[in-house]
């Protein structure tokens, strides 16, 4: 894969001074559904995803600059207009952007396991930051989790779980690969190979 550069525009720039969550339907001039996605690198799967699902209104948080403006740029080269990016930590904004029970899904794709105790900090799915995921779900709303680290898998299961998420398949069980699934770039790279991907699809209670 060729190398990118920075690019100059910063991706959501509007986005990060703001106090209290904006108007969606006014942002994306449109209503439907609301998603957001955690780390979402360069966009291999928002961009597909949101080209498949134009009525969804699709916000992806990615930390790394480089990655993200890339993704803006690639959303509007291509007219992607129901996507919008943000060149930030998600843990430092979603209480400022996004009202309790406003998200119909939040994806969380391939994060970075942290393999060093002293990098744990960093870890995304805490006790606390997933109690606050669970708030901005809406009832009957989706966590879509997917990582090739097996033993992260089971904790970050556990803790989705723990939270109050339901498995329809039952406590610690993953979703096998449905066809029908937007993959991601890296999720293309391991279903070519054979490597395990490990799934799962959870509910917010709807009471």
């Amino acid at each position: 894969m060729a190398r990118i550069g920075l690019r100059p525009e910063p991706a959501g720039k509007e986005f990060l001074a703001l106090t209290e969550p904006p108007d969606w339907d006014q942002v994306f001039g449109s209503k439907g559904p609301l998603e957001l996605e955690l780390g979402s690198g360069m966009g291999g799967f928002a961009l597909e995803y949101c080209r498949r699902h134009p009525e969804t209104r699709y916000v992806a948080f990615e930390w790394r600059k480089k990655y993200a403006r890339e993704m803006q740029h690639r959303a509007r080269k291509h007219g992607i207009g129901n996507l919008r990016v943000i060149e930030a930590d998600a843990r430092a904004y979603l209480p400022r952007l996004f009202r309790p029970g406003s998200l119909a899904a939040v994806r969380l794709h391939f994060p970075d396991p942290w393999w060093k105790r002293a990098h744990q900090k960093r870890v995304l799915l805490t006790a606390d930051f997933t109690q606050l995921l669970l708030s901005l779900l809406a009832p009957g709303g989706l966590f879509d989790l997917r990582t090739d680290v097996g033993h992260r898998a089971h904790q970050m299961l556990a803790t989705l779980e723990a939270a109050g998420l339901q498995n329809p398949l039952g406590p610690g069980a993953f979703h096998p690969f449905d066809p029908e699934e937007v993959p991601s770039t890296r999720e293309r790279r391991y279903l070519a190979s054979g490597q395990p991907v490990y799934r799962a699809r959870l509910r917010k209670p709807l009471r």
